[in-house]
């Protein structure tokens, strides 16, 4: 039977994966903590995405900063006076919610990108009605969802809770531009909390007011968008998109990346295209079918976008979900950083004897919808076994493995287990546990999404040999201890 996404909830908190922040005091809206496990495979997440994306240019290179920024770096950007949502409220009661969404939860078709003008005729015209009390609705208006910030003593001064990582680069591009030895592309990575007054925070750690975003911000000459120097290599590969022209069938199509080119979008958009699905596909093994990159039309994409796909995957009770999106932000961000402050953001770039304000592509990523993506797909409860399965891919495990005594009143297992512990908690995330039956920790370790179990039974003293077992298969097999880290390092690669 398929989970609900209640079930998923519940299971993830009763393991310690996630569960709601200050939860003692009641809990708040839209804030939720990360358990041991929880903690384990994010960083996981976060370390693979680091090894791929990093990886596709030697000028590609992380910063960490700060969570406040200044007033006017997001008077440059645009966020103080458009980083709103259309919110609905109830004329009567305290109901009230983002208006796209709500309308879109009564009458199952989307509707980004309106007016607030445009939403109240579409709640009129569906008569739609407040869900609590039945009153009329208000008409739809806006709300900033910035967290403003106060610093310093008196009157002080006005900072802002980043709603985005993305800022963070753009005005450390042009230090980091020289420190890279004024090098083009440049990519900025930056891993970290962003903060966002959600009008209704919703769907578990699918939207919440504090998240975790890894993006890469890659600043390039924009005479080169149609040219990437390794697009050859990739020209066939197949990209499972939905284009605007696709809606109508509302089918996704695999198009080669040459054939990518004839709708318009250029060799360096599709190049990272490709790169992205290889990430899901090679390396968080989704599933082929349960991916697509969804076009956005003009009226849904931001102004500044001049190219917007969605990252979507397919889950359980949601359907295709957005989980990140590949953004060509033109110069538009570095435009308006020079506007305000005043300093130049045009430089001149050797290579091609020119001068011009570097443009931008955006490769965005929701660590928190990703990791609970993860989990989500790979959640089974498993009947015949009779307790929930993790099939999580070997690196990105909370533990990769665990190693147990077959009993734990007998010393002389006891030390040859703990031996084999200390041997390899040295190479792999490994997890020790000598509590209940072997047939009770094979259980727990299912839960905990543990590839290999490795058991040191009565033959072990005598053979010294272990017996590993495979979380998806239940096979087991006997392996020497003298080529035990080999043949686990042989599975973890794989």
């Amino acid at each position: 039977m398929a989970h609900t996404a209640q079930d998923l909830a519940t299971f993830c908190k009763k393991k310690g994966f996630m569960y709601p922040s200050s939860e003692i005091y009641g809990g708040i809206a839209g804030l939720y903590d990360y358990g041991h496990l929880g903690t384990k495979l994010k960083h996981n997440f976060e370390k693979l995405w680091r090894e791929f994306f990093l990886g596709l240019d030697d000028n590609f290179v992380e910063i960490e900063a700060a969570n406040i920024m200044h007033e006017n770096v997001f008077k440059a950007s645009g966020h103080l006076e458009n980083f709103s949502d259309p919110l609905v409220s109830c004329s009567k009661c305290d109901f009230s919610e983002r208006a796209d969404h709500f309308i879109q939860s009564k009458t199952k078709t989307r509707h980004e990108g309106l007016s607030p003008e445009q939403l109240t005729v579409l709640i009129e015209k569906n008569k739609l009605v407040c869900p609590k009390c039945q009153s009329k609705l208000k008409p739809v208006s806006v709300m900033n969802m910035m967290f403003p910030v106060q610093l310093g003593t008196g009157k002080g001064y006005r900072g802002f809770l980043r709603p985005e990582t993305a800022q963070s680069p753009f005005v450390n591009f042009k230090l980091q531009y020289e420190l890279q030895r004024k090098k083009l592309p440049l990519g900025l990575a930056v891993i970290g909390k962003a903060y966002r007054n959600e009008i209704s925070p919703r769907n578990f750690v699918l939207r919440q007011r504090e998240f975790t975003q890894a993006e890469l911000q890659i600043f390039f000459n924009p005479a080169k968008i149609n040219e990437h120097k390794y697009f050859d290599l990739i020209k066939n590969y197949k990209i499972r998109t939905l284009l605007v022209s696709d809606r109508k069938e509302d089918q996704v199509v695999e198009r080669s990346a040459q054939e990518l080119l004839k709708s318009g979008l250029p060799q360096f958009y599709i190049y990272h295209l490709a790169k992205i699905q290889e990430f899901y596909f090679e390396v968080l093994k989704i599933p082929k079918e349960k991916l697509r990159f969804y076009q956005l039309d003009e009226k849904e994409k931001a102004f500044y976008n001049k190219y917007h796909f969605d990252i979507e995957i397919e889950l359980q009770e949601f359907g295709f979900t957005e989980v990140g999106g590949l953004h060509y932000r033109t110069n538009h961000d570095l435009s308006g950083h020079e506007k305000v402050s005043g300093q130049k953001m045009e430089i001149f770039d050797e290579e091609s004897a020119s001068k011009f304000i570097p443009h931008v592509l955006e490769l965005s990523f929701g660590v928190d919808r990703n990791v609970y993506s993860l989990l989500d797909l790979n959640y089974d409860d498993d009947k015949q076994r009779g307790n929930v399965v993790l099939h999580l891919p070997s690196r990105l495990a909370p533990f990769f493995c665990a190693v147990f005594p077959l009993v734990k009143n007998k010393p002389e297992l006891v030390a040859k287990a703990e031996e084999v512990y200390s041997q390899l908690k040295k190479h792999f995330s490994c997890l020790y546990d000598e509590a209940a039956s072997v047939g009770r920790r094979y259980a727990r370790a299912d839960e905990m999404g543990i590839k290999y179990c490795i058991t040191v039974d009565f033959e072990s003293l005598e053979d010294h040999a272990v017996t590993v077992r495979d979380r998806d298969s239940t096979q087991q097999e006997r392996v020497k201890l003298s080529r035990l880290l080999e043949r686990l390092s042989e599975l973890h690669s794989h």
